[in-house]
């Protein structure tokens, strides 16, 4: 009696049939990278929004259990991420910073006057805020951080290199403890994003401005997630709109010319 065998026998050889099973064993694997790249931060960033308790829907909301590198807080939709504290201030010098995110390009995007008042606004040690100072020799830059040690360090650069227009500033969690219609722009470089008290200090920042004053963000892209940033450190060009909006800043435009940040500028309505 002749032995039955598979149709897929008369077709493939076992040969054939071993070379297909691992080249789908290879393309799968391949996804499977693939998929683990790209859906790796969105899900941290699911995971930091999960458990999100709206006890006051009008300004902030207590997000209960774990946080990934969070402050449990959410603003808006957005959680808040933690202060990198001073130990974290030979980060902000690091030797490949500037090809990285090309600070040189971002001042000349500022089209700043010689006479202009600038707040640089979560200076840290200054690493904007001295690039700033050449380009106003009858304005000044106002360096402002909120850690006492982050000011003692830009006094010291400011003595070591014998700059006259500037300022260190002891801001606040709440203030970054401005005169108001004191400057012409506000600075903000991968500093928003750490704000405790996002609606009190935009909105003593706002007070700040000079009449015709504008507001620059800096902020990594959150809808890049080949940005290999923590997830809470990032934000969406969506979100940082709805955020100044709501204290009354209008967005004008925003350059993309960094190369992994958006450059967002605000006036005030």
């Amino acid at each position: 009696m002749a032995v039955k065998t598979s149709v897929f026998s008369h077709v493939l050889s076992p040969s054939t049939r071993r070379y297909r099973i691992s080249r789908l064993v290879t393309v799968l694997a391949g996804l499977w990278v693939i998929g683990s790249v790209l859906w790796s931060p969105m899900s941290h960033y699911a995971e930091a929004l999960a458990g999100v308790a709206y006890t006051d829907p009008a300004i902030y909301q207590e997000k209960s259990g774990y946080s990934l590198d969070g402050i449990n807080k959410v603003y808006m939709g957005r959680e808040i991420a933690q202060v990198m504290g001073h130990q974290g201030a030979g980060w902000l010098e690091r030797s490949g910073r500037a090809s990285s995110e090309q600070p040189r390009r971002l001042v000349e995007a500022l089209n700043l006057s010689p006479t202009d008042v600038v707040a640089d606004i979560g200076a840290g040690t200054g690493y904007m805020s001295f690039r700033m100072t050449p380009l106003l020799p009858e304005g000044k830059v106002l360096a402002v951080d909120l850690q006492p040690e982050m000011v003692e360090i830009l006094n010291y650069f400011k003595e070591e290199r014998q700059i006259d227009n500037l300022e260190a500033v002891l801001g606040a969690e709440q203030s970054p403890n401005l005169p108001d219609k004191s400057v012409d722009l506000v600075l903000m470089v991968d500093a928003y994003h750490e704000f405790a008290f996002p609606n009190e200090m935009m909105t003593g920042i706002v007070k700040a401005l000079k009449p015709g004053g504008r507001v620059v963000l800096a902020e990594y892209r959150a809808e890049n997630p080949l940005v290999m940033i923590k997830p809470l450190h990032k934000m969406t060009q969506k979100q940082v709109r709805k955020e100044m909006l709501n204290v009354g800043l209008v967005w004008q435009e925003t350059k993309n010319l960094l190369p992994q940040q958006h450059l967002m500028f605000f006036e005030a309505a």
